[in-house]
């Protein structure tokens, strides 16, 4: 599996911090989560963090599963 990449992440005024993913919000944390996210993201690789904490390195693949056709009509 590629290492993950296209991650971002911007701490706001408010203390919530927002995840992007080649420009699309990926995740929103406040409180605590934020806090946690951010000590995690200074310690360790920022991309595998940011990936594990959206769960956007799971799978790539969804959408086009959910046209299949043995997949039609299932939610």
């Amino acid at each position: 599996m590629p290492a993950p990449a296209g991650f971002t992440w911007t701490a706001r005024a408010d203390g919530t911090v927002v995840v992007t993913h080649r420009g699309r919000k990926a995740a929103t944390l406040r409180g605590e989560r934020a806090v946690r996210f951010t000590e995690e993201v200074e310690a360790g690789d920022p991309q595998e963090v940011m990936a594990r904490w959206t769960g956007a390195y799971k799978f790539r693949n969804e959408r086009t599963a959910r046209q299949h056709p043995r997949n039609r009509g299932r939610r």
